[in-house]
């Protein structure tokens, strides 16, 4: 069972002729990727409606199907058929092509994230770099939807959200340097290698280590941010900026905005996965049984509801206060656990390493959130009932 799907692509692209082979290889990959992540969105935008509903003390989805289940078929119908506007002054072919082009790169990263046992697209020496570098051409192109509107409101929306993601894309980054220092390999498939295996009934995954946990977490703040959750949501503020880059949108366009966000949210817990989580190896040496697949997402959906828990529970930030927060907190923490894993690379095994290490992080934690909680006037909240 756990090696169903490589052996199905190996039966079908037996039957093109060789020279043909990689192609249709590639093409069977792509259109995998795309089907398993575009149903994945459909199922997640309704549980998170759902989920949202329950939080907030409502129902949610409840009308289209069982249980509301069928609603994103019926937002997918409704954004095909709704009527395509486009301004008057806007710049027609950028403003065209940028919902478009943004969904390439997020399904582009998606390619080299192993989702189970020799399960690759794209096996490179360099995947976690190529990640990185695809992922960034989102900065552009939300650019490109903000400036082709010819709309204050869209152009400052572009604007604040390109801020925020190259200030968030620095810590991201950085807490994925300490993976590859102590895998000593760029190569997403390497860095699951160097994960397998099991001590003392526990996994060797990296974030059951002190440097491993703070980069995790660092890492999966900074992923917020990237991915415009909230409370990082701030470029779609609708009390100030209406609704951010993609004001001019609508009908499909807008649509294709949604599912890049969300396929890049995907696309980014699967690296967190892969660097942190020992991709798609069980946490338990007798569930290895099960296939492989299946634990990658499993651990995919667990990131998942974290991240719908998040936007039903923080209200959103400042954009003072996200962009302190960036460079006063998250990029000198990224920084120090640099160090700390580096640190923990040459010590001995021992208890010794776990107390020197750990003091390392939580430290400069303390004095680092401390510094940053000063002179903010932040007051314990108090609740009031209404007579």
């Amino acid at each position: 069972m756990d090696q169903i799907f490589v052996t199905l692509k190996h039966w079908l692209v037996g039957f093109g002729p060789a020279q043909c082979q990689p192609i249709i290889s590639a093409i069977i990959s792509v259109a995998g990727i795309i089907g398993v992540f575009a149903t994945l969105f459909a199922i997640t935008t309704v549980l998170e409606r759902k989920g949202l509903g329950r939080i907030q003390n409502r129902y949610g989805p409840n009308r289209v199907g069982p249980f509301g289940i069928l609603q994103p078929l019926a937002d997918g119908v409704k954004a095909i058929i709704k009527e395509d506007i486009v301004p008057r002054t806007a710049d027609s072919v950028v403003h065209f092509l940028a919902p478009l082009v943004l969904v390439a790169p997020v399904f582009l990263a998606l390619a080299v994230v192993p989702m189970g046992r020799n399960m690759v697209a794209i096996d490179i020496d360099a995947g976690v770099l190529f990640f990185f570098a695809v992922g960034a051409a989102t900065e552009l192109l939300l650019f490109m939807a903000g400036w082709s509107s010819r709309n204050k409101y869209s152009l400052l929306g572009a604007m604040r959200a390109i801020a925020q993601m190259i200030s968030y894309e620095v810590p991201l980054i950085l807490s994925a340097v300490s993976v590859i220092m102590i895998a000593g390999s760029l190569s997403t498939v390497k860095i699951i290698e160097a994960q397998a295996g099991y001590a003392g009934g526990l996994p060797r995954w990296f974030v059951l280590t002190p440097w491993g946990l703070a980069g995790f977490i660092l890492f999966m703040i900074a992923a917020a941010a990237e991915s415009n959750r909230s409370p990082f949501d701030l470029p779609e503020g609708e009390s100030e900026i209406i609704a951010g880059y993609y004001i001019e949108y609508s009908g499909f366009k807008f649509a294709l905005f949604f599912l890049g966000e969300y396929i890049g949210m995907f696309a980014v817990s699967g690296l967190a996965i892969t660097l942190f989580l020992g991709g798609w190896h069980a946490p338990f040496a007798f569930l290895t049984w099960i296939p492989s697949y299946v634990w990658f997402f499993g651990k995919l959906l667990a990131l998942i509801a974290v991240f719908i828990w998040v936007r039903g529970t923080l209200p959103r930030l400042r954009m003072d206060q996200l962009m302190n927060f960036a460079w006063k907190f998250m990029l000198p923490m990224a920084l120090i656990n640099l160090v700390t894993a580096g640190i923990w690379r040459f010590l001995d095994p021992g208890i010794s390493r776990w107390l020197i290490c750990s003091f390392l992080v939580l430290g400069p934690y303390i004095m680092l959130a401390r510094g940053l909680l000063q002179g903010s006037n932040v007051g314990k909240r108090t609740y009031r009932y209404a007579d």
